[in-house]
């Protein structure tokens, strides 16, 4: 590993890391943009997922812009739209100009998936790729702590419905930060040669369905779809959820959400915990194998966490609870959420790498839309308890999935013998 490489690598983590604090300061700060602006349910649904939908279209269109124009443009541009979208969420002055805003800065988090993957997956040395892989993934958790530290400082220190503008419009910071770091990063030299081959010859979004690569893309767009839907429905709210529980008993919105926040805050450290055991087991275990026992484990942690929320349990019902939510946590890192980020970088050719990372980022959006917009409308209309029975069904339907197709990936070649270190810039 040199200067330059693991230049790279933190860089490229640290754009992961933006995408973990957007998503945990929207769930802090969603209760108090419903509580400022009156947002219904299917309102809330809406903004939650306004980030995402961009999301889809940056991953789909930033993946195959990669590929087509290199990784190091785009790993400057999305990071700029990253900051200027961050700031004007904070000055949006109502519901649709803050879902436009939140629409355009997914956009940025999107196209970072695919290139910040394939940036990595092309400079890494092939001995130690998968767990830098996931090394550089990991960082989505330390950005969501960082999102509790600072959603709880913000609370703390301005307990008012409108503190939701400094929580959105903080993320501009630590990308401005990023962004110029970033300046100089040297393009990866597998795209190098990739560009050397005739347009002619170069492989093209079709190929993704056609002979040897449809089952690739099944497995990676498939799990990646189901995984989002889990992750950003439970994700995204868990703060919303144990407001909801009341585990304070204080009436007063603020005092719930601080306390919900230092309860979710509490519950990520799962989080970075299950991200060291993917690191520690990859090498032995092997991706496809976590993934299964991470969707069965998620299922079994939202069975438990629907029978604590059960009604009629009374304080009886927090110890399940919190035991849901930190088993679903550790799983889910340990497992599915770092998997369907690193099959893909490891199962495409090197012309295809960014795009089809790109696609199967962009399905997992889709699912997050899906997490993200049923959620609160499922809660409210059926309750905790059988919303989060039915997060449960969709992690069993990632381990049948994944079962079904786990020779795409076993048979897929690794995605490169060798990687040279990318020249100093």
């Amino acid at each position: 590993m040199t200067r330059s490489q693991w230049r790279v690598w933190a860089l490229s983590g640290a754009g992961i890391g933006l995408d973990g604090f957007d998503l945990f300061i929207l769930g802090v700060a969603l209760p108090l943009i419903t509580a400022d602006l009156g947002l219904s349910a299917w309102e809330q649904g809406l903004l939650g997922a306004a980030a995402v939908f961009g999301a889809v279209l940056g991953a789909a269109v930033g993946g195959r812009a990669a590929d087509l124009l290199g990784r190091r443009l785009l790993f400057q541009v999305d990071l700029a739209m990253f900051v200027v979208f961050a700031l004007a969420c904070a000055f949006a002055w109502d519901l649709w100009s803050l879902f436009v805003f939140r629409l355009l800065l997914g956009v940025a988090v999107g196209a970072d998936y695919p290139i910040a993957a394939s940036y990595v997956a092309e400079t890494m040395p092939p001995r130690r790729r998968q767990r830098l892989l996931v090394g550089a993934f990991s960082f989505q958790a330390v950005g969501m702590l960082t999102g509790a530290l600072v959603g709880v400082v913000i609370l703390l220190v301005a307990p008012d419905p409108d503190a939701w503008r400094w929580m959105l419009g903080f993320g501009a910071v630590p990308a401005l930060a990023i962004a110029l770091m970033r300046r100089g990063m040297p393009e990866t030299p597998a795209f190098t040669a990739a560009r050397q081959a005739p347009p002619a010859a170069r492989p093209g979004l079709r190929a993704l369905m056609g002979p040897g690569l449809r089952g690739r893309t099944a497995l990676t767009a498939g799990s990646w779809f189901l995984m989002d839907v889990a992750l950003y429905g439970v994700g995204i709210f868990t703060p919303t959820i144990l407001a909801l529980l009341d585990l304070t008993g204080d009436g007063d919105f603020a005092a719930r959400d601080l306390a919900s926040t230092k309860g979710s805050a509490a519950l990520d450290l799962f989080l970075v915990a299950g991200f060291a055991v993917c690191i520690a087991l990859l090498p032995r275990v092997g991706a496809v194998r976590l993934q299964m026992a991470g969707f069965a484990t998620m299922a079994a942690a939202m069975a438990l966490l629907a029978l604590g929320a059960a009604p009629g349990d009374g304080d009886e019902i927090t110890p399940l609870v919190l035991i849901g939510f930190a088993v679903f946590n550790l799983a889910l890192n340990a497992g599915p959420n770092p998997t369907t980020y690193l099959m893909p970088a490891e199962v495409f050719p090197d012309a295809l790498r960014a795009t089809g990372h790109g696609l199967a980022a962009a399905s997992g959006k889709a699912g997050a839309v899906v997490g993200i917009f049923l959620l609160p409308i499922a809660v409210e209309e059926l309750g905790v308890s059988a919303t989060v029975l039915g997060v449960a069904v969709v992690c069993l339907l990632g381990l049948a999935l994944t079962a079904a197709l786990r020779h795409q990936a076993a048979d897929a070649a690794p995605a490169r013998a060798t990687a040279p270190a990318p020249a100093e810039a």
